[in-house]
């Protein structure tokens, strides 16, 4: 902790929300002396859309979209978590269905996503340039996988309870995502030595906001975060609450030493490339492509389950006025679900995101609510950043990957 003039007359001073470095409209009100900040009180609220409110006034498949305007640099997880909490009440999980295969396969490229988006504007806000464009040349080949399965680039809505659309996943997309895979590898660690070479870098990150197991504990702090402190806590290798397909799969987590900035940047970079790993997991063990992966095969991907709420279609689905009018009414009128109550959380880029339902056999949610990870983690800036100069507050901030979408809601 660095030494200062207690006769210095205490004063306050706000970062954000109108900062460049605050990620979104996060603001912190911070009792400074000297340089030196004796106390951070954070105010959020300033983005509030009332979103879970929303989802419970709308049938199940129109809350969907809501999820991508949370957390805008992890979409297609929080859709993950809102369909495992439909699929829970319905009671038709299925973790060897096909769809969850190629769930695991997005919500590992937006994993990359997200992590390429966090190191490379705490990067440029710490003043390292270069790791930016980098990053961001990577980002756009997601966002154009991401535009050839759904339409969309960021709010993709793919996910669906059950099922998934996927009538544009073809050998070619996954060629394409193969070499990604294997082009990310050497991207990695042209940032990751570029980082190391630079003296600010490390100066800047290294011994820069500890966490302790206690803290993490004591205010639910999860992902990267939680596991810079030593913990090593990740939905994706739970026994009692695993989810998806990540049973079958062999998947590696990483905890760091120190607790400080500079580890959760060595865990993001490590768990960028296990990310590609899984990836290639999937396509190589589970997705039964032919050898001619130039050739325009649409892969039949199906749950090995019925749905519990609409029937199975044949490949002429959707020619006749029959199949047209189901179609219209699953989307406008929904379907019902049991009356339950339900948590469901998953391992997302910033940690456990969690969404938890009661049903009361209507087609709309009664209750419908969220546990972002940032949320939580907000109450950390107060232990993080006490002692440390005011222009460590940029780097604790960066460190931690704060949007302030999936906090407010």
């Amino acid at each position: 902790m660095p030494d200062y003039n207690n006769n210095l007359k205490a004063f306050h001073i706000n970062f954000g929300p109108q900062h460049p470095a605050s990620h979104g409209v996060l603001r912190i009100v911070c009792q400074l002396r000297g340089e030196v900040i004796e106390r951070a009180d954070t105010h959020i609220g300033l983005l509030h859309r009332g979103t879970e409110k929303l989802i419970e006034a709308r049938p199940y498949p129109l809350g969907l979209p809501y999820f991508d305007r949370l957390d805008y640099t992890a979409i297609l997880m929080q859709e993950h978590a809102y369909c495992l909490g439909i699929e829970t009440l319905l009671g038709t999980q299925n973790y060897l269905a096909d769809f969850t295969k190629i769930r695991v396969l997005f919500d590992e490229l937006t994993r990359i996503l997200n992590h390429l988006i966090a190191l490379s504007t705490h990067a440029m806000d710490v003043g390292v340039m270069a790791i930016f464009f980098w990053a961001f040349e990577e980002r756009e080949r997601i966002m154009e996988f991401y535009e050839r399965v759904s339409g969309a680039r960021m709010h993709a809505a793919f996910y669906r309870p059950n099922e998934m659309s996927i009538n544009y996943i073809t050998a070619a997309l996954l060629k394409d995502i193969v070499f990604f895979c294997r082009d990310l590898f050497q991207r990695l660690t042209q940032i990751e030595s570029t980082l190391n070479s630079t003296v600010i870098w490390r100066a800047r990150l290294a011994h820069i906001g500890t966490l302790n197991p206690e803290f993490v504990y004591k205010w639910g702090a999860s992902g990267p975060l939680a596991r810079s402190a030593g913990i090593k806590q990740d939905n994706r290798l739970s026994y009692n609450d695993t989810y998806s397909a990540y049973y079958y799969l062999n998947v590696r987590s990483f905890t760091g030493t120190y607790g400080d900035c500079y580890d959760r940047f060595l865990i993001r970079m490590r768990e960028m490339a296990e990310s590609a790993h899984i990836i290639l997991q999937v396509i190589d063990n589970w997705v039964n492509i032919e050898p001619e992966l130039y050739a325009d095969v649409f892969l039949t991907l199906r749950a090995r389950k019925q749905r519990a709420f609409r029937k199975q279609h044949s490949s002429t689905w959707c020619t006749g006025m029959e199949e047209l009018i189901e179609h219209f009414k699953y989307f406008s009128e929904g379907f019902s679900v049991p009356q339950g109550t339900t948590y469901r959380g998953i391992e997302s880029a910033k940690g456990e995101f969690g969404v938890f339902m009661v049903a009361d056999g209507s087609n709309k949610p009664y209750r419908c609510r969220i546990r972002s990870p940032a949320f939580y983690h907000t109450q950390l800036f107060a232990p993080m950043t006490q002692g440390h100069y005011f222009a460590d507050m940029i780097t604790i901030v960066g460190s931690q990957d704060i949007v302030m979408g999936e906090v407010d809601r």
